[in-house]
């Protein structure tokens, strides 16, 4: 470890996950204490429909959005590092153009699949009109380009400093529920503004970090200049998108198959579960924010990038591991908090726990593929992987109800890693081929 010390983009993006990890964690504490107060304070049915609804708009955006902060770091993070500042106000116009485009067409998608299928995803009729308001949130919550920027220019600390807003919202709303006995509809008006809040903030910094550069006129939209100037740009935010799409599979669709086949109520405890899950996997997330944007700086013949990613990996994994047993020794105890009605949450916590493991182990591989212009590879890992996983949730869901659900997403994550794998290998051994296609991408 000492030597992986001496590598300077290594401590920079251990830097970077700390400041993200800082705030990150009491937010999490702050979340786990809203999420335990609805879970309390509303019926088993009322709390999954909460969880339903917030995951519908989620995974709509999900399916829908573009991944415009990575296209920014792909295309502007070395123009940026040159000094070439017209190029990555170029990438950025063609990110916020994406945006709001990719965020209407979810908006207006949502509702329309809400006006005449929310039973099926579990969402009661008397719901409804509750949830086509939340669906308004959609062009928020798919905004990514604030991310991609401030990432681009380095001010981690200022993403650390927004994350904690959402949870530290929720968790005001759900004590003053508490305290003055409100009902259903508090709780979703409590995620509803602290969802629209956070993301108001993140918009808020994004603008006054372009205007100290002067490059305020970068948040101007426009689909139709980047594509000239930055050749396979529409490729590359399309193979992304699809990507993402399919990404959404594991958490919100995934959520929303339970929700439909076995009802609000078991949508709800499979929602505690993957929501402890995905803290649980933070660490992971903080190190691939960080990681993304040293290593789209790096060259791909090098094997800088390839040993940056093995021992960030194996880093993140050690942590997964240790996190593993913190869940199968308190994971009981901590469900117990949301009340006796949940307690099936904790046995498949336990079930899908071997998952965050690897999925922190193997976080690098999408970021070596994409620098690698392998994006292709990552595409083809997720459609397998996520036609089996979804294949098997139903099956197994109708067989064995939530511990099927815990199987399927094991096993599923298992493939998608795997497949995501080899290609990396195969790049690796072959990477000084990877140079001319990479750095005409990222240099035009």
């Amino acid at each position: 470890m000492s030597g992986w010390l001496k590598d300077r983009v290594f401590r920079t993006v251990l830097k970077n996950a700390g400041y993200l990890g800082s705030t990150k964690l009491i937010g999490a504490l702050i979340g786990l204490g809203a999420l335990i107060g609805a879970g309390r304070m509303l019926t088993a049915v009322e709390f999954g429909t909460l969880m339903l609804i917030h995951t519908y708009a989620l995974g709509v955006g999900a399916l829908t959005k573009f991944q415009s902060w990575q296209m920014i770091l792909k295309f502007g993070a070395r123009p940026y590092e040159q000094g070439n500042r017209s190029i990555v106000a170029k990438a950025i116009r063609f990110a916020v153009g994406l945006d709001m485009a990719s965020g209407v067409f979810g908006m207006v998608v949502g509702m329309t699949i809400l006006c005449f299928a929310a039973s099926y995803v579990g969402i009661g009729q008397q719901y409804t009109p509750i949830a086509l308001l939340y669906c308004t949130l959609i062009p928020t919550m798919s905004s990514a380009t604030p991310t991609g920027v401030l990432r681009l220019v380095g001010r981690f600390d200022l993403l650390a400093k927004q994350q904690i807003i959402t949870p530290l919202l929720r968790g005001v709303g759900a004590l003053l529920s508490w305290i003055f006995g409100l009902g259903f509809v508090s709780f979703v008006a409590t995620w509803y503004l602290a969802d629209i809040a956070g993301d108001l903030v993140l918009w808020v910094m994004t603008i006054k970090e372009l205007r100290e550069r002067d490059m305020q006129s970068a948040l101007r939209p426009s689909l139709r200049e980047a594509p000239a100037s930055l050749p396979g740009v529409w490729n590359f935010v399309w193979l992304t998108n699809l990507n993402t799409t399919l990404d959404a599979c594991w958490s919100p669709v995934g959520n929303l198959i339970v929700g439909g086949m076995l009802g609000a109520a078991a949508a709800g405890r499979y929602k505690i579960a993957t929501t402890l899950l995905d803290s649980a996997v933070k660490p992971a997330r903080f190190l691939e924010k960080g990681f993304y944007p040293e290593i789209m700086r790096l060259d791909p013949k090098s094997r800088h990038p390839w040993h940056l990613a093995l021992r960030t990996g194996l880093l993140s994994g050690a942590i997964g591991l240790c996190v593993m047993l913190v869940i199968l020794i308190g994971g009981k105890p901590l469900i117990s908090l949301f009340g006796h009605k949940y307690a099936e949450a904790s046995t498949l916590m336990t079930i899908m726990s071997p998952a965050l493991v690897i999925s922190m182990a193997c976080f690098p591989l999408e970021s070596l593929l994409y620098m690698a212009g392998q994006a292709k590879a990552v595409l083809v890992a997720q459609i397998v992987s996520v036609i089996t996983y979804i294949t098997a949730l139903v099956c197994l869901t109708h067989a064995f109800g939530l511990h099927g659900a815990g199987i399927s997403y094991i096993f599923g994550i298992f493939l998608l890693n795997i497949l995501a794998m080899i290609p990396a290998l195969i790049g690796y051994t072959r990477r000084h081929l990877l140079e001319s296609e990479t750095v005409t991408n990222s240099e035009v």
